[in-house]
């Protein structure tokens, strides 16, 4: 099991020795590290994340929290004692106070792959459904039965297998936060796919098992690069 984990510092220094530090834990695998809270923040808006390391004020300053559309496992890195018990307010897991030392570093990473895999068994025991708000109904939607979600500016269409499309007054991301990110993946601002449903990956577009031709867009490029043709 493999956490993939973003770090976020704007000290260059700080940052260069946690890349070290995640480099030398095997079940740790980083997908970004950025000293820009907007570099962060974009990334963090298009991406699934399990670990996050961050600098606590970069941040609160940044806002990054509403960012997070899968909320990850957070520990936060400061300088300074007296901003832990904001941190732990934000749910962090742990509180690593600079300069670093690797031996504390590692008990904090164990935590959170501890953490990980006990969120990932209890996720493993849901029910593979959901429910959304239809009209004046709240209609159950089996996961299996969903091939891609169509996002317009304050309403969904939930497009089923065999099925009519079903609308809901909701928004992408916050459906996307409702669905298993190992089975569901944003393509574009306006689509969210079930991957099991995915037909052919092209350079820039997903045809799904319907034969319907879906848009991948640059911001969510990394589906591409995933499951795309290789270059």
């Amino acid at each position: 099991m493999h956490l993939n984990c973003v770090v976020i510092d704007d000290e260059p220094n700080a940052l260069a020795l946690i890349k070290k530090y995640v480099s030398k834990i095997p079940f740790l695998n980083l997908t970004q590290a950025s000293c820009d809270a907007e570099e962060a923040k974009s990334f963090l808006e298009n991406n699934s994340v399990d670990l996050l390391f961050a600098d606590i004020k970069m941040f609160t300053s940044a806002n990054l929290l509403d960012s997070l559309v899968y909320k990850p496992i957070i520990i936060f890195i400061s300088a300074y004692k007296k901003y832990a018990l904001k941190g732990f307010d934000l749910g962090a897991l742990d509180y690593l106070l600079k300069p670093l030392d690797f031996e504390r570093f590692s008990t904090a990473a164990s935590r959170a792959i501890d953490l990980f895999s006990s969120i990932q068994s209890s996720k493993q025991d849901e029910e593979n459904y959901l429910f959304v708000r239809s009209g004046h109904k709240t209609v159950r939607i089996e996961l299996n039965q969903i091939e891609y979600i169509e996002g317009f500016v304050n309403y969904i269409r939930i497009h089923l297998v065999n099925a009519r499309p079903i609308l809901s007054l909701t928004t992408l991301k916050s459906i996307l936060q409702k669905l298993p990110p190992g089975k569901f993946r944003r393509i574009h601002r306006s689509f969210i796919i079930a991957i099991a449903r995915v037909k052919e990956v092209q350079a820039k577009r997903v045809m799904m098992h319907s034969s319907k031709l879906l848009p991948i867009s640059n911001s969510y490029a990394d589906f591409n690069k995933e499951l795309g043709p290789q270059e």
